[in-house]
């Protein structure tokens, strides 16, 4: 709430994340899928951004509102923000409605910025958080492990 009224807000979290920079590979800014303030801030912050986008109709239509606010940033706030790419989440391979999501993501998001392959659904995530362990150790071969993998990989090759 503080930051409502701040003056240059826009610029408060860049302005706490330059000092400390150097210091790690990577800062991981995790936002609320929503467009607001805090969102915003974080994208002025950044140097890269990874969307992941439901696979189901109403997430992704909402990719097109983020994608509206992005080239805003880029123009203006933050030139040197670049897209890594999209990460397709919650996919059912079983489900026709979340293959031809993931069809359109391909098609109309690939401009944009590389599409990762999907995480399928699956309680594994639940699971391994209850345990409070990552999945990668509480369940080492699941195959969202792989492409979690190809993820890091990814980012690492930014550095």
């Amino acid at each position: 709430m503080q930051l409502v009224s701040a003056a240059m807000r826009d610029l408060r979290l860049k302005e706490a994340i330059e000092p400390i920079q150097d210091s790690y590979d990577f800062i991981l800014i995790d936002c609320p899928p929503s467009l607001g303030l805090l969102s915003y801030i974080s994208l002025v912050a950044a140097t890269h951004v990874l969307v992941p986008v439901e696979t189901h109709l109403k997430a992704f239509e909402g990719t097109d509102e983020l994608l509206q606010t992005l080239t805003h940033v880029k123009n203006k706030a933050n030139r040197k923000l670049q897209i890594i790419g999209f990460v397709p989440t919650r996919y059912a391979h079983q489900n026709s409605t979340d293959k031809r999501t993931l069809g359109a993501m391909s098609q109309q998001l690939s401009s944009w910025g590389k599409i990762f392959p999907p995480i399928p659904r699956a309680t594994a995530f639940v699971d391994a958080t209850e345990e409070r362990m990552p999945l990668a150790i509480y369940e080492p071969k699941h195959p969202i492990v792989t492409v979690l993998d190809q993820l890091a990989e990814n980012m690492e090759s930014l550095t």
